[in-house]
């Protein structure tokens, strides 16, 4: 098993693709060079093109005698530097990176300072209005639990089943280190919002499972809310109509990340120290 985080700003992906370069492809390639042999590699979630990882996990089958927690050093040595392994490790024979994944969380940054530093433009979404985070709170518990989401699905059906449950989610304002910041950030030049002091806004939601795009287009959907445009109480209603048509706008992939995905930890070999542990530490 591996724990990778990437910039997926360069490419079409985590899955191969015939006409762009994507993240499996370079790892499978790096694992042929370090074993000279061929693998086919699992993941816990396949993000879209754009969509960054924190703590995606890979699992694969091999024969090579390099020891488990050496494999981290010797692939990176054959990926760009804007590929990660944070570790490597033997894990049980039943391990399936995707199918054994219990939980997953996913963060979504927006930025809401006065001008979008560029050095962050591949890695947050500025709106193009500030929102207000009091109704989008408000609406928050009503996405909380075992639902029916394909109103949050592009292309409904992609998936067996549209019925995830979700665990946890949140979303909070925070101040950005002034090394970030610099003369793009002045108090007199502040978009006129609740705290201008904090011009991030983090939303993270935990679930066993997600569909395609759900989170951005939940983002989307909150940012409606954010904007007075709807209602708090407009989410429950999007939810129980399952009508893709009355959520949102997918949000833009450049400010998703998958940080991180939980396993049983029997799956996992080593000794538990609660009833599930984060794959990525």
């Amino acid at each position: 098993m591996l724990t990778v985080a990437y910039d997926g700003s360069a490419y079409h992906g985590w899955q191969v693709q015939p006409n762009g370069l994507t993240v499996q492809e370079l790892m499978e390639t790096a694992l042929e060079k370090l074993t000279g042999r061929s693998h086919r590699i699992l993941c816990a979630g396949r993000t879209d093109a754009g969509v960054h990882a924190l703590g995606q996990v890979v699992s694969f089958r091999t024969e090579s005698t390099i020891p488990p927690t050496q494999f981290r050093r010797g692939l990176q040595r054959y990926l760009p530097d804007d590929i990660t392994i944070i570790e490597s490790r033997e894990v049980h024979p039943d391990f399936h990176a995707t199918r054994s994944a219990v939980r997953k969380r996913y963060r979504y940054l927006l930025w809401d300072g006065p001008v979008l530093p560029p050095f962050l433009r591949r890695y947050v979404w500025r709106p193009r209005r500030p929102p207000e985070l009091a109704p989008m709170r408000q609406a928050l518990p009503d996405l909380i639990g075992t639902h029916d989401f394909r109103c949050f699905e592009t292309n409904y059906p992609n998936k067996a089943t549209s019925i995830r449950t979700i665990f946890a989610a949140s979303i909070e304002r925070r101040a950005v280190p002034d090394f970030l910041t610099g003369s793009f950030w002045s108090p007199r030049d502040a978009r006129p919002h609740e705290s201008p002091e904090h011009p991030l806004i983090v939303f993270e939601v935990e679930a066993d499972g997600f569909l395609y795009n759900m989170v951005r287009t939940i983002v989307g959907t909150l940012l409606r809310i954010g904007h007075r445009h709807w209602p708090p109480a407009a989410l429950s209603e999007i939810i129980r109509s399952q009508n893709r048509g009355r959520a949102g706008s997918t949000a833009p992939a450049c400010g998703l990340y998958l940080v991180r995905v939980d396993y049983p930890p029997e799956l996992l070999k080593g000794p538990p120290d609660s009833t599930i542990r984060t794959a990525s530490g």
